[in-house]
């Protein structure tokens, strides 16, 4: 429960604290300003994921399983960190390639690198060390405080369009700082290790089948502002960010459990199936059946949530959230039997399989609707791969007979 809290914690730091910044911006900044910072955002998402690499998941398996090791704990956090300082030399040389073809990025050189600036201080924060060792109070609070910071600062600095920029490099500052403090407090807790080619290489071969799986998530997920941008003007993206961070900001009320089980489920999967079936078919329902009350809300309150919290001129909003709500039960069920069932029992390669699929549908599905129906159209496809996602999961464990329900069954 103190873990569960903690992660709430850190969610409403790293999501909710950013949407009560949506209002502000999206009235300052305009739909042409805003969408332009949610498709370099976007962006960096994706640079994000390349130097996290997975290990969010693949390191907090680790550390979860040798918790009692300090000498493994030190290896594993050279290794991971080493590792990520490649990554993010490689994502930096990415940036400057695409900024010379991509046109909404190299418009406006401020906003990109600022952008990128953020993405690697948020991808180098050790969380995934304190979440394997299920002791987070501490890295929560500092990932807290330094959010909090930096919201005040975007509403005190944050005055007009040409400000946007401002927005990701505050974000960027907050994020160096939760990054360092928490690294220096895990070198602290094991012990300072050089990260030798041979550990790091270790890192990336461990890390690679999760980081797959993440880049294949994120052609669904978070690259869809940013695969949209490339085919219509900025403020027709800026709806469609809208719609997908407001209604996205319900279902981040469930990561926390995501995140604090998974751990749990890792370790009880190991020692004690049984344990670790009861407590996966538990989860399983109260993320179901949140994502379902999540959804009906968005549906009821979609116009009046875009009224308050977008202002005027974001209208076209509305209809795109009643489409995106169905994403909500969709992702919660697939977080649980995928993310936290599937990778616990250590079904990294077919649950890879169907993410990827899942992502090749999208990119097809977003070159046939996009041009047809832009904004309205991506919100189409999100929704027809989530329900293929979650469709094939379901699928899988059913035919090998490892759902949880089964897996009680077989262990009773």
């Amino acid at each position: 429960m103190q873990n569960l809290l903690a992660l709430y914690g850190v969610q409403f730091a790293n999501y909710l604290l950013p949407l009560l910044t949506l209002p502000y911006l999206a009235r300052v900044l305009g739909p042409e300003g805003w969408g332009s910072v949610a498709i370099v955002q976007s962006f960096a998402q994706y640079l994000s994921l390349l130097v996290e690499y997975g290990f969010n998941l693949s390191a907090t398996r680790e550390v979860a399983r040798y918790r009692t090791d300090q000498t493994k704990l030190a290896e594993l956090l050279a290794g991971v960190s080493g590792a990520k300082l490649i990554l993010a030399l490689l994502a930096i040389l990415l940036t400057f390639l695409l900024s010379l073809w991509v046109d909404n990025l190299g418009r406006n050189p401020p906003l990109l690198w600022s952008g990128v600036f953020w993405a690697v201080a948020w991808a180098f924060s050790p969380i995934w060390f304190f979440q394997g060792l299920e002791r987070l109070r501490l890295v929560a609070g500092l990932e807290v405080g330094t959010k909090l910071a930096s919201l005040i600062l975007i509403f005190a600095l944050v005055r007009e369009p040409s400000d946007a920029w401002k927005v990701l490099f505050l974000q960027g500052l907050s994020s160096a700082l939760a990054s360092g403090l928490a690294l220096f407090w895990a070198y602290r807790e094991v012990g300072f290790r050089w990260a030798g080619w041979h550990i790091v290489l270790e890192a990336l071969r461990s890390g690679w089948s999760l980081f797959f799986f993440r880049a294949a998530v994120s052609l669904y997920t978070v690259g869809n502002v940013f695969i949209l941008g490339l085919f219509v003007a900025p403020h027709l993206v800026a709806y469609y960010a809208g719609a997908e961070r407001l209604t996205k900001a319900f279902l981040g009320m469930l990561e926390p459990l995501n995140r604090t089980f998974f751990p749990r489920l890792s370790h009880l999967a190991r020692y004690s199936m049984r344990d670790a079936a009861w407590l996966a078919s538990r989860v399983t329902v109260v993320m179901g059946l949140g994502g379902l009350i999540g959804a009906c809300l968005v549906a009821i309150l979609a116009p009046w949530i875009v009224k308050l919290l977008l202002g005027t001129g974001y209208e076209p909003a509305a209809p795109l959230m009643r489409i995106l709500a169905l994403l909500l039960p969709m992702i919660a069920l697939s977080n649980a039997l995928g993310i936290q069932w599937m990778l616990a029992l250590g079904l990294d390669r077919p649950f890879n399989v169907v993410i990827l699929m899942a992502g090749l549908l999208n990119l097809g599905l977003a070159l046939v609707l996009v041009p047809r129906l832009a904004h309205v159209g991506m919100a189409y496809v999100v929704v027809l791969v989530e329900v293929f996602v979650t469709g094939g999961i379901l699928f899988y464990l059913w035919r090998s007979g490892k759902t949880p329900w089964q897996m009680r069954r077989n262990t009773a």
